[in-house]
């Protein structure tokens, strides 16, 4: 019985976030938010909301369960996308490592 991995912690290897390296909490694209990060969304980032993986999201929180989706493309009077806050399970992962600069030899 010893030598028989346990599920949780084979799903949690199988997880990006298993790497210890994960998105944050909150992220927006909007350069004017306070929860935009350069740094963060250079390395892409991939959502996945409702079991299905979404490619058009402009913001997302996992702790509150929403993400922000631009409506079409209709625009306000500032030129601002219209969005549509949608409500449910949010998962958010790193499409690429890290860089490090002490890989440079």
């Amino acid at each position: 019985m010893t030598d028989t991995p346990n599920t949780p912690e084979t799903e949690a290897a199988a997880t990006p976030a298993a790497t210890g390296d994960t998105p944050p909490d909150r992220l927006s694209i909007n350069q004017r938010s306070p929860f935009f990060q350069q740094e963060q969304l250079e390395r892409g980032i991939g959502i996945r909301f409702k079991d299905k993986v979404r490619h058009d999201v402009e913001e997302y929180c996992i702790s509150e369960g929403w993400i922000r989706v631009a409506l079409g493309k209709k625009v306000d009077r500032n030129g601002n996308p219209l969005t549509l806050k949608l409500v449910g399970p949010v998962e958010a992962w790193f499409e690429r490592p890290a860089t490090s600069d002490t890989d440079e030899g």
